[in-house]
C-alpha cells in the first residue's frame, strides 16, 4: 500500500505529530508499505528553517527511507495568532501547487489535524486521485480555541465547526488519538462505525532506560542535584506558571532543581516570572533534537506532565508521557480524564489535579525522599508501555483502519 500523509509538522522537528508520523511510517515500511509525507520545511517552534534546509518552493528527500515532499509555507515563530494562522493557511495552496504534482500515486491519503489545512489537502488529493481520505484527529479544533480563550467570535467559531463537521463527513474513516475524542465526535452526530481510536505510544526500541549522562549534567551545572524535568511546548495549554509556584515552595530544598526545556509562546513570560521571584532552583534550556530529548529524559529524576485545568483537556492525552514511561522515568502528572486513567493504570506516576501547585510540590518532595519508590515506578511504567502502548502494536491497528478504508471506499464506488 502507498500511504500519503499530509501534516504541517514532521521530522526533524520534535513534538507529538512529528514523532507519531515518523514512528508509524517506520513500522509501515518494515511491513513493505510505501510512505510519502507531504509537509513544510522544518521550522517549528522557532520559526527558523533548520540547518541543512533552505526555504524554497519544493524539495524532495528520503529521510530514513520515508519519502518526504517539502514545500514553501509562510514561516513564523510559534507566537501570535494572526501570523500562525497565515502560516497554517499557506500550507493548503502550496501543497496543491508544489508538492502534489510530485507524489507517486497513493492508495490512501491521511490528513492529520491540527491543522485543518493539512486535512483539507488530503481531502483534495482524495478527490483528485479517487482514493479514500482518512482524517486523523489529534486535537478538537475549534473547541480548544474557545476553551483556551484564543477565539471568542461566535460566528467564526460556528463557521469553523461547520468546516470541521464537513471534513468528518468527507472522511471514509476517522482516527482519533484518544477515546474521549471519539466519544465527542459520536455525541455530535458522527457515525460511530467510521471512528477508530489509535492512541499515541512510544518506540520502545528507541526510548529505553539508560544511565544518566554525567557529561550533560556537568554541562548544565547540575552535578549532585535532583532534577525535575519538563520538556516540550511552553504554551498556554501546559500551565507552566503553576510549576513555577511549585518550584517556589521547594526552594528550602536546594538539591531539587527544576529544568524547563523547549520553546513556546509563554516562555518569555515564564523566564521573566522566574527572575522576578528569584527562583534559583529553576533553569531554562533551548529546544533540543530528538536524540538530545532522550539524553534529557535519562538525566531526569522525575518528569512532569502538566495541563491546564479546563474541561476540554479531560479529553487529551499528552504523548510525551508514553516516551517518559518507556524510558523508565517516574512521572508527576497534573492531568485529568483519560490521561489520568492511563497513568494511574501504569503505576508509574503520581497523578494530581491540574494546576494544583501544592500537590505537585508535595509529590515531587515525596519522590525525592523515597528513592525505592522512584525506581519501582520507573520499572512499572516501562513494562506498562511495552505491553500496551508500543508503537509497533499501534501501527498494526492503524494499518487495519487503512485497509478497511480502502475496502469501504471502493465498495461505495462500485
Amino acid at each position: 500500500m502507498n500511504i500519503a500523509v499530509y501534516s504541517h509538522y514532521f521530522a526533524p522537528e520534535i513534538g507529538a505529530p512529528s514523532a507519531r508520523i515518523y514512528d508509524l511510517a517506520q513500522q509501515w515500511l518494515e511491513k513493505n508499505h510505501q510512505v510519502q509525507v507531504i509537509t513544510c520545511f522544518p521550522n517549528h517552534p522557532t520559526g527558523q528553517v533548520y540547518p541543512g534546509y533552505k526555504l524554497q518552493r519544493y524539495m524532495y528527500e528520503i529521510l530514513d527511507r520515508i519519502e518526504v515532499h517539502r514545500h514553501w509555507t509562510y514561516i513564523t515563530p510559534n507566537k501570535g495568532i494572526a501570523k500562525k494562522t497565515l502560516g497554517h493557511i499557506s500550507y493548503l495552496p502550496a501543497t496543491l501547487l508544489y508538492s502534489n504534482p510530485h507524489i507517486s500515486r497513493p492508495d490512501v491519503a491521511i490528513g492529520t489535524s491540527p491543522t485543518f489545512f493539512a486535512a483539507m489537502a488530503a481531502i483534495a488529493t482524495g478527490i483528485q486521485r479517487k482514493i479514500p481520505f482518512v482524517m486523523e484527529v489529534r486535537d478538537l479544533w475549534p473547541a480548544s480555541f474557545e476553551d483556551l480563550g484564543i477565539l471568542t467570535n461566535r460566528q467564526m467559531l460556528a463557521l469553523l465547526e461547520t468546516l470541521e463537521l464537513w471534513m468528518y463527513r468527507r472522511a471514509t474513516r476517522i482516527v482519533t488519538v484518544t477515546n474521549e475524542f471519539r466519544n465527542n465526535l459520536i455525541a455530535r452526530g458522527v457515525p460511530a462505525d467510521k471512528i477508530v481510536t489509535v492512541y499515541n505510544g512510544a518506540d520502545i526500541q528507541y526510548w529505553q532506560p539508560q544511565p544518566s549522562p554525567e557529561d550533560l549534567r556537568k554541562k548544565l551545572g547540575l552535578q549532585g542535584k535532583f532534577i525535575v524535568l519538563y520538556i516540550g511546548a511552553h504554551g498556554i495549554s501546559q500551565a507552566l506558571t503553576t510549576i513555577l509556584t511549585s518550584a517556589a515552595q521547594l526552594q528550602p530544598h536546594p538539591e531539587i532543581q527544576f529544568l524547563f526545556v523547549g520553546e513556546g509562546a509563554e516562555k518569555d513570560l515564564l523566564m521573566q516570572r522566574a527572575q522576578e521571584q528569584n527562583l534559583s532552583n529553576v533553569h531554562f534550556h533551548d529546544p533540543v533534537t530528538k536524540l538530545e530529548v532522550q539524553q534529557f529524559y535519562a538525566l531526569a529524576d522525575i518528569c512532569l506532565v502538566p495541563l491546564r485545568d479546563i474541561p476540554l483537556f479531560k479529553f487529551f492525552i499528552p504523548s510525551k508521557m508514553f516516551e517518559i514511561m518507556a524510558m523508565g522515568r517516574p512521572i508527576v502528572a497534573s492531568v485529568a480524564g483519560e490521561a489520568a486513567t492511563i497513568l494511574n493504570r501504569s503505576e508509574g506516576a503520581i497523578v494530581v489535579n491540574p494546576e494544583d501547585a501544592d500537590a505537585i510540590a508535595r509529590s515531587v518532595l515525596q519522590l525525592y525522599q523515597h528513592q525505592a519508590q522512584r525506581y519501582k515506578m520507573g520499572e512499572q511504567a516501562r513494562a506498562f508501555v511495552v505491553n500496551h502502548f508500543s508503537r509497533s502494536l499501534l501501527a498494526d491497528q492503524y494499518l487495519e483502519v487503512l485497509h478497511e478504508a480502502r475496502q469501504v471506499y471502493h465498495y461505495k464506488r462500485t
